[in-house]
């Protein structure tokens, strides 16, 4: 049984996600993509969660909820 390069576009998949493969890897992969279902799917749901992180990395917590932690670190310092 052959491979029909889904061993090879699923290995590299997140370095393509991440734009860190060659051109000529890309365009392998991505013509792949484009005749793959199951690995289009899998790339699908890889990009979703990496965006997700990247949204959830974006967000800070309140000022107030800060402080309030920073206080309680030092307050812990000082007891230690």
């Amino acid at each position: 049984m052959t491979d029909c390069g889904c061993e090879k576009a699923r290995r590299d998949l997140e370095e393509y996600l991440r734009n860190e493969v060659c051109n000529t890897e890309a365009s392998d992969i991505r013509d792949h993509l484009d005749n793959c279902e199951s690995c289009r799917d899998e790339a699908l749901v890889n990009r979703t969660l990496t965006e997700v992180v990247a949204r959830a990395c974006k967000e800070a917590a309140p000022e107030e909820l800060k402080a309030m932690v920073l206080a309680r670190l030092r307050e812990q310092q000082t007891h230690a």
